[in-house]
């Protein structure tokens, strides 16, 4: 018989579940299945462009059409905003009048990377190179000696733009970028971690062979330069109007005995966008206007019009509650958003900068992160109590698991969301997203467990 401090504990403690152990063979079925669909949806958008062009497909099979700005609009109606090919809006005008609110799942698809420069291409040392610069943070170290492909689009000076995807099929090559033997690298390893491989030495290696004419100079960059000739009518000053970037060439994998994890590259902050697109097509019976969007930009502070703080996002509400009859500053003051991002996942191999009662934790579900930023909150939305419960309850009436913490050790973690920059707009935003292990590398992972259940809080909340 329980004493009456063991039923005290009971009432009043807390205690986080394990998703596993809130599951029954349907829903674990069902977990593996959607993995899948993530697993597949992440081998085909490595970049925020293929990002889009996927979210369309998908939306264009569910009945979503293009939408432009001044198209009248009514409930029932679904619609999707491409904007500029690196970001999308997609919504579907609920019954009820659009000044009761928008509820709105924001992630963004962009990841960490290597882009080219604008003049890229040049050879030494009997091997020919593009020079980079890299895209959002990274431990440089972390993109050397690894396969690499590249994607991206060149615009040429008549306007014709060609897409760039080399190095995912099997036939395909790959690329790559240099580094020092142990044998050589004695002042290499004496120096830190972020000093030992500068910005500038990520050089991406695309090939030796020198073209057939002995008297020529330059050989190996001419050669290289006029295979992608060939191959795609390009010169040397196409490359000042591209967007190329060299991603892992990894496959999404299961990782572990027991298949219960996946790496990947980008799950920052795919694994987020997938659950907010597979949720508002679930979710077609909400009586509420719902929007997912899939923004560029995030890793680099969501400037740009096509990152978060673009003005799109107004513009698109401002048009949809003119169509409606609503006031759009009361559709924004009335709507509700997550801020769909992830969290690192607590990591026992480096316990110390981690605070174990307020870190995420693999396998306990979606995190809902209160606020972010950095020291004292520096950068950060912070949602109200009344936002967070309002949040709460809605995912323990739909038997969500889910944890909440915060990003690292205080004076030690920090970061940073779209979460800000929606509430400035006067809307009513919290974090949530995945626990990530490895963020910001070049294979992440994540558990599959913790990736369903943020689909099933995204469609809760819209429903």
């Amino acid at each position: 018989m329980a004493t009456k401090a063991e039923e005290l504990k009971e009432k009043l403690f807390f205690k986080q579940d394990n998703a596993y152990d809130k599951m029954d063979e349907a829903q674990r079925a069902q977990m593996q299945q959607y993995a899948a669909g993530y697993m597949s949806f992440l081998g085909q958008a490595k970049t925020e462009r293929e990002a889009v062009r996927a979210a369309v497909r998908m939306a264009e099979e569910r009945g979503y059409r293009a939408y432009s700005f001044g198209d009248a609009v009514k409930p029932g109606d679904k619609f999707y905003f491409n904007n500029r090919g690196k970001s999308i809006y997609l919504f579907r005008i609920g019954s009820e009048p659009i000044e009761q609110g928008i509820r709105i799942s924001a992630a963004h698809i962009d990841s960490p990377r290597i882009d080219l420069k604008q003049h890229p291409v040049y050879e030494d040392g009997g091997m020919g190179f593009f020079k980079t610069h890299y895209y959002g943070g990274i431990k440089k170290y972390q993109w050397t000696a690894i396969p690499l492909s590249l994607h991206g689009v060149i615009t040429k000076a008549d306007g014709q733009t060609i897409d760039f995807n080399i190095g995912e099929d099997e036939g395909d090559p790959v690329f790559y970028i240099n580094d020092l033997l142990p044998h050589l690298a004695q002042e290499q390893m004496r120096k830190t971690m972020a000093e030992g491989i500068s910005g500038e030495s990520l050089n991406l290696l695309i090939g030796s062979e020198p073209y057939p004419d002995a008297d020529a100079s330059e050989r190996i960059k001419l050669n290289l330069l006029n295979l992608l000739n060939q191959k795609y009518g390009i010169t040397e000053a196409d490359f000042m109007s591209a967007e190329i970037s060299a991603v892992p060439a990894f496959r999404p994998r299961e990782i572990g005995f027991d298949r219960s994890l996946i790496g990947a590259y980008g799950h920052d902050d795919r694994v987020c966008a997938y659950p907010s697109l597979t949720a508002l097509f679930e979710t077609e019976d909400s009586r509420h206007t719902c929007m997912a969007i899939l923004a560029d930009k995030e890793e680099t502070g969501s400037d740009g019009n096509t990152g978060m703080k673009t003005w799109c996002f107004v513009d698109i509400i401002n048009e949809l509650a003119r169509s409606l009859g609503g006031n759009p500053n009361t559709v924004r003051m009335n709507s509700k958003c997550l801020s769909a991002d992830v969290n690192a996942a607590f990591d026992p191999n480096y316990p110390e900068v981690f605070e174990r009662r307020n870190a995420s934790h693999i396998n306990e579900g979606v995190v809902l992160t209160k606020f972010t930023g950095a020291r004292g909150k520096s950068g950060t939305n912070d949602a109200s109590a009344e936002f967070v419960g309002y949040v709460r309850n809605i995912f323990d009436k739909a038997g969500v698991v889910w944890q909440t913490a915060e990003l690292g050790k205080v004076d030690v973690g920090g970061g940073g969301t779209v979460a800000m920059y929606i509430s400035k707009k006067n809307i009513d935003v919290v974090d949530l997203g995945v626990a990530v292990v490895s963020m910001h590398a070049p294979y992440e992972v994540i558990a599959k467990s913790d990736l369903y259940m943020t689909h099933r809080a995204i469609a809760a909340f819209f429903q």
